[in-house]
């Protein structure tokens, strides 16, 4: 049996920024939760599943107190609103969204789009170590260099270390041209590409050469002891045990560590551990140190990618 009920917003202005240009917000809630939303004024009507419906008054409850906050609400921002109360209706999304945790050059609010990210920030500034591990595009990487330099910008560290281990994937590092260093500096790209969308050209640059802003492939680790810093370790999947091992014992006084990875695209030969995988089992439960699980629900790039990071799921379960 259908439900209906009916949701006043009782602002015109707030009522136009909630429809959506050609009412596309609510063309999205009704595709994506499977129910009939018709406006009329300020007031919408709901109707179908009453499970759905429920959301559904509850996601429009939510977003309206988001605009009340004067948060600008984009159409992407819809779709991961559905995604966290069709998990938990009881969500506050304001707790979620207003948890702006830097603000970029550009005046773009970095925050967390999911439970699990907002989960994940909170871990970063209550543990000494942090794990973020699920699949691309959840924004492990991306969060964690913006706790990095809000942080620095704070003055609760002196630098950052941004690192990544130099793991062929598919392609031979040998015949690259160019001594280790320049070998290895396509691998650390995505790293650059994240501070500079964070501050800009010149800042960014200004960082790295001070030495305020390190990036370093993680064989360049070895022997070094790092105090007062936020260092992270991406695509950590592809180091050894022994090198998570000899990278965890690099921190130092005042340090913190985030580690991200993606246990499905490790790149190592068939007879090496992961030692991603090796410190989820060894480092579970050790106090200090947390681990984040995403999963393809936390996908916050183009909604192409969790279809396709959903089917790589179901082929490999198959």
């Amino acid at each position: 049996m259908n439900s209906n009920k009916h949701f006043d917003v009782g602002d015109a202005v707030l009522a136009a920024q909630l429809f959506g240009q050609q009412n596309k917000h609510l063309k999205l809630i009704e595709k994506k939760l499977g129910i009939r939303l018709g406006s009329q004024g300020t007031v919408i009507h709901l109707s179908g599943e009453p499970a759905q419906v429920h959301v559904g008054y509850r996601l429009l409850e939510e977003l309206v107190l988001l605009l009340r906050e004067d948060m600008p609400l984009y159409f992407a921002d819809i779709d991961y609103a559905i995604r966290i109360l069709s998990s938990d209706s009881t969500t506050s999304l304001r707790d979620i969204f207003c948890d702006t945790v830097f603000i970029s050059a550009r005046n773009k609010l970095i925050a967390p789009k999911s439970l699990a990210q907002k989960n994940y920030i909170d871990n970063i500034r209550e543990n000494h170590v942090v794990f973020g591990v699920g699949p691309a595009g959840t924004g492990k990487t991306y969060l964690a260099m913006a706790m990095g330099v809000a942080a620095l910008m704070r003055k609760e560290v002196s630098r950052i270390m941004l690192v990544r281990p130099a793991v062929e994937a598919g392609e031979k590092l040998g015949f690259l041209p160019g001594d280790l260093a320049e070998k290895v500096n396509p691998y650390l790209r995505p790293l650059y590409d994240a501070l500079y969308d964070m501050v800009d050209l010149e800042k960014g640059q200004s960082l790295l050469d001070t030495g305020v802003v390190e990036v370093a492939p993680l064989a360049f680790m070895r022997g070094r002891t790092l105090n007062d810093a936020f260092v992270i370790l991406d695509e950590a999947q592809n180091t050894t045990a022994e090198q998570m091992k000899m990278f965890l014992t690099r921190l130092g006084f005042g340090s913190r560590a985030v580690i991200t990875g993606d246990i499905t695209q490790v790149d190592l030969p068939r007879d090496k551990q992961s030692g991603l995988l090796n410190a989820i089992d060894v480092l579970d439960g050790v106090a200090g140190i947390s681990f984040t699980h995403f999963s393809d629900v936390d996908v916050v790039r183009h909604p192409i990618v969790q279809a396709i990071v959903r089917a790589y799921q179901d082929a490999d379960k198959q």
